[in-house]
């Protein structure tokens, strides 16, 4: 199968019934900064998150706050769905890649992501730098976007002009 063939669709809905969600990602901001985490793997970007398990008993929020201090060692202390990424492929169901939006109450020190044994350093840039930097394209602009709106009006994060951006290691 070649990658041209998955297609992706952001929806500002709740996931729809029958729609399996495969990850829970967020774009995770400091309250001090108004920056969001990148999560930098040797050069390879992602936002914090990873797959729902069983522990987790279907509640998102807690994959979310998992993941990122699995990940990257930060305690999240409130988040906000923000909507789902509808992946489609030839030969596989549609699925749900879901994002949130959350506010970091404390940076821990860095230590080994538990299921790959990596230590990940920890950008903090802008929102509005962040589609970018992960390199998805429109798709991360909109919800970027959806991420700000959120911040700017349930923490009133002044998202439109944060920190300059650098590691928090």
């Amino acid at each position: 199968m070649e990658m041209e063939d998955v297609r992706y669709f952001w929806r500002e809905a709740p996931v729809p019934d029958g729609l399996s969600v495969t990850q829970v990602y967020g774009y995770l901001l400091c309250p001090r900064t108004a920056r969001v985490l990148v999560q930098d793997d040797a050069g390879a970007f992602n936002l914090p998150g990873g797959k729902p398990e069983p522990a987790d008993r279907g509640d998102l929020v807690r994959t979310l706050v998992r993941e990122a201090m699995e990940e990257n060692q930060v305690v999240v202390t409130d988040a906000v769905y923000l909507g789902y990424q509808e992946v489609q492929q030839p030969g596989r169901a549609p699925y749900a890649q879901v994002r949130m939006v959350g506010l970091i109450g404390a940076f821990q020190e860095r230590a080994p992501d538990p299921d790959r044994g990596r230590v990940y350093r920890r950008l903090m840039t802008s929102l509005a730098d962040a589609p970018q930097v992960l390199g998805w394209g429109e798709l991360a602009v909109a919800q970027a976007r959806a991420a700000a709106r959120v911040a700017e009006t349930r923490w009133a994060l002044a998202v439109q002009a944060p920190a300059a951006a650098g590691y928090q290691d």
